[in-house]
């Protein structure tokens, strides 16, 4: 008998990527022919030095930049040969985005600002049920002032996740929090992840994070170095700060 289980489908695929930035007449090598592919409903962990192309590589998976040399494929959509519209709808209708500062409009409470994202995606929840999701149905009508580092981030993840994004691309989500409240941040994107499917790649420099994905990437000089499955994963609970 055969098995029926569908395999997961790709999200993105990545060819021979490469990324130069110029400045005069000096060239920084960000990307040295990245070749990556990321599936539907796994957390990718991306580890590396300051200067390894970690945050270069997020931006053009998140459609902020494009490549030098390489391609891009989002399912089968060839992202090096979109135009700047086409970039902006991808991003407007598939990718959700958490950052190391939250970037919440301090003079709205956590539903309000989560209900940006609301009122112009194409197939939103309610701000109510993304709140929930990580753990805040408590504190949404709170403004940010009143609300903790670990909290305002959760409302950063609500926000990002509303739009019921296929990708999250975190760029150093818990940079900027002490352990208890990074544990609860960790708990946060990986409920989402458990719950909605969405692909998770998350940047990171606390090397011990790694234990919650479900693949390590490494890059070193804009190349991937390491590209493993994580055999033994853990819950955010049990990282070491």
């Amino acid at each position: 008998m055969h098995n029926t289980r569908e395999r997961p489908m790709s999200v993105f695929r990545l060819v021979d990527v490469s990324r130069v930035f110029r400045t005069g007449s000096v060239s920084v090598h960000a990307l040295r022919g990245v070749t990556l592919s990321l599936t539907e409903g796994e957390v990718v962990v991306l580890l590396g030095a300051s200067g390894s192309g970690k945050s270069t590589l997020l931006n053009i998976l998140g459609g902020l930049d494009l490549p030098t040399g390489g391609q891009v494929f989002f399912r089968d959509h060839d992202l090096t040969r979109a135009r700047d519209a086409e970039l902006t709808r991808f991003r407007r209708d598939h990718v959700g985005f958490v950052f190391q500062f939250y970037n919440l409009v301090p003079s709205l409470t956590a539903r309000e600002n989560v209900a940006l994202v609301t009122e112009i995606a194409r197939d939103p929840m309610t701000p109510e049920d993304a709140l929930d999701m990580v753990g805040l149905s408590g504190r949404m009508d709170h403004f940010p002032s009143e609300l903790s580092g670990g909290e305002q981030q959760r409302v950063a993840i609500a926000r990002a996740i509303a739009k019921r994004p296929e990708v999250l691309l975190c760029d150093e989500p818990t940079g900027a929090l002490d352990s208890k409240t990074g544990v609860q941040v960790l708990e946060a994107l990986c409920a989402v992840n458990r719950m909605l499917g969405t692909a998770t790649v998350l940047i990171t420099h606390n090397a011990d994070i790694q234990r919650i994905a479900h693949r390590v990437v490494v890059l070193a000089d804009g190349q991937v170095t390491r590209d493993q499955v994580n055999p033994d994963r853990v819950s955010p609970a049990q990282v070491s700060w």
